[in-house]
């Protein structure tokens, strides 16, 4: 069995996806398994350190104003990449295509559609995208995360099945106390972990640099993913204040830790995110970037905090409102223990291998 998956620019749709492709093998180890991802987005590095094959295709998003004069490069360039994928598909022979969101799963499902290949496209988002919208239309089958994507898609062809996470996050086994320990904290203070996404959320981070103080003043240790653009300007913002108790990182590489090493955490609302904190049933504060399509993280956001599942902080709030709403959520336990037993009521299961499952059915069909 042959299966092309396509799709990326950002962890939220890297991490789904790669989650797929390790379901679809454990169920099928025979079935090669090729990604097709767009050229200098980050699933050129990622794909390859999870071991499949990658294809780049010059394929990029449209710029704003839609009427810039530099939108006709954008359009030569989807029809070089539609071209360049024809020549993969035709190639490689794929029974299914899985389209998980990105630049580059436009141009491979709108191509693996018109070859009569079936196209499962997967939504991660509570509000569905343009080009999930329009793919959708050629998709065998829809997987969503949220209830009511009749709204979007075609309501026969939508399979409620919930946003596949890192496997990791579910198998560590060590204790809050052991987790905080291997990040260098203290293992009985109150603890929150910042992450504002794979490159990070300047809105959030100046906000944590300007509650340093606050945080100190509370007792309340942080552990504050910067995201790599700006690490080193809150290093210096955090040496400077002579802080022991917030400990900016680039990147941290074992989510699973660091998640249990949290009481609360302070998030972006992406829609991986969101599940993960679900699934773990943590108690958090989400910060939506209001610099995404349709503003589908702050509609994220409100599917959780509608439910008691979450605090909602909007972005242009945040500096002024984050860190107080944050110390005071640490310092109420009766809060946390209900966001994170109304979170966990939300979580979905084994979400990768019911989708493999789908798109294994699809490719027998084929």
């Amino acid at each position: 069995m042959r299966i092309i998956v396509s799709g990326g620019g950002t962890g939220g749709h890297i991490f789904p996806a790669v989650s797929i492709a390790n379901a679809i093998k454990a169920l099928r180890p025979d079935t090669e398994i090729l990604f097709v991802g767009a050229n200098g987005r980050m699933e050129m590095e990622r794909v390859p350190q999870a071991g499949y094959k990658i294809v780049g295709l010059p394929v990029r998003g449209l710029i704003r104003p839609l009427w810039s004069p530099r939108n006709v490069g954008v359009m030569l360039d989807f029809l070089k990449s539609r071209s360049q994928v024809k020549k993969v598909i035709r190639e490689f022979n794929p029974q299914a295509v899985v389209g998980v969101g990105g630049y580059a799963s436009s141009p491979t499902l709108n191509a693996a559609h018109s070859m009569g290949i079936p196209c499962i496209v997967q939504e991660q988002n509570s509000y569905a995208g343009v080009t999930n919208k329009s793919l959708a239309k050629k998709a065998v089958k829809i997987c969503v995360a949220y209830q009511g994507m009749e709204r979007f898609f075609p309501k026969e062809r939508i399979v409620l099945t919930g946003n596949p996470v890192r496997q990791a996050l579910l198998e560590c086994k060590a204790s809050r106390e052991e987790a905080r320990k291997a990040f260098g904290l203290e293992p009985d203070r109150p603890t929150v972990l910042v992450i504002g996404g794979s490159l990070g959320a300047r809105t959030i981070n100046d906000s944590i640099a300007q509650g340093i103080g606050e945080f100190e003043n509370a007792g309340i240790q942080v552990l504050w993913q910067t995201g790599k653009f700006y690490a080193e300007e809150c290093r210096q913002k955090a040496e400077a204040s002579g802080t022991r108790l917030v400990h900016p990182q680039a990147f941290i590489s074992d989510m699973a830790m660091a998640y249990r090493a949290a009481d609360v955490v302070i998030s972006r609302a992406g829609a991986s995110s969101i599940s993960e904190l679900c699934l773990l049933g943590k108690a958090a504060v989400l910060v939506p970037s209001p610099n995404v399509a349709e503003d589908h993280q702050t509609k994220n956001a409100c599917a959780l905090s509608d439910k008691q599942a979450a605090v909602f902080c909007a972005d242009k709030d945040a500096r002024r409102e984050l860190v107080r709403e944050t110390i005071a959520l640490v310092n109420s336990p009766e809060r946390i223990s209900a966001l994170e037993r109304e979170a966990a009521k939300l979580a979905f299961r084994d979400s990768a291998e019911v989708i493999a499952k789908i798109v294994i059915e699809q490719a027998e069909k084929k």
